[in-house]
C-alpha cells in the first residue's frame, strides 16, 4: 500500500517541479540553453518523478492483481528509495556534476526491486 502512496506522490511532485520549471523554459538560455548539463538534469529530474512512480505504482497494482498478499518487503522499500533518490540526484547533479556520480543507487535499487518481484512472482 505504501507503494501506491509513493506514486501518487510521486507524480504529485512531478506535476509541480513541471510547472515551475515549465514557467521558465520559454526562455531559450535557460540554464545555460537547451542542450545544457543543468537544464537536461532538470528534465531528467521532473520526468524521473513520472517514471519511478509509474513504477511504484504498477508494482501495488500487479501485487493486487497476482493475488500477492504479502507484499515483498525489500522490493517495496527499493523503489521507495528509488523514487526519493533519482529526482534527488538528478536535481543535486544540475546544481553540482560530481552528484552524477550517485545515480547508481537509484539505478541499483530499483533494478534489484525489479529482480526480486519478477522471483517473488514466479516464487508463487
Amino acid at each position: 500500500m505504501i507503494n501506491l502512496y509513493t506514486a501518487w506522490i510521486s507524480m504529485l511532485l512531478g506535476s509541480v517541479a513541471g510547472a515551475v520549471t515549465g514557467m521558465f523554459f520559454y526562455n531559450k538560455d535557460f540554464l545555460g540553453g537547451y542542450s545544457s548539463w543543468r537544464r537536461r538534469m532538470i528534465r531528467l529530474g521532473h520526468i524521473a518523478f513520472f517514471g519511478i512512480g509509474l513504477i511504484n505504482l504498477a508494482f501495488a497494482l500487479s501485487l493486487q492483481a497476482l493475488g500477492i498478499a504479502q507484499t515483498p518487503a525489500a522490493a517495496s522499500y527499493l523503489l521507495i528509495l528509488a523514487a526519493v533518490t533519482m529526482p534527488l540526484t538528478c536535481y543535486l547533479s544540475a546544481i553540482k556534476p560530481y552528484f552524477r556520480n550517485f545515480f547508481f543507487i537509484p539505478a541499483l535499487s530499483t533494478i534489484l526491486a525489479i529482480i526480486l518481484f519478477v522471483w517473488r512472482m514466479y516464487e508463487r
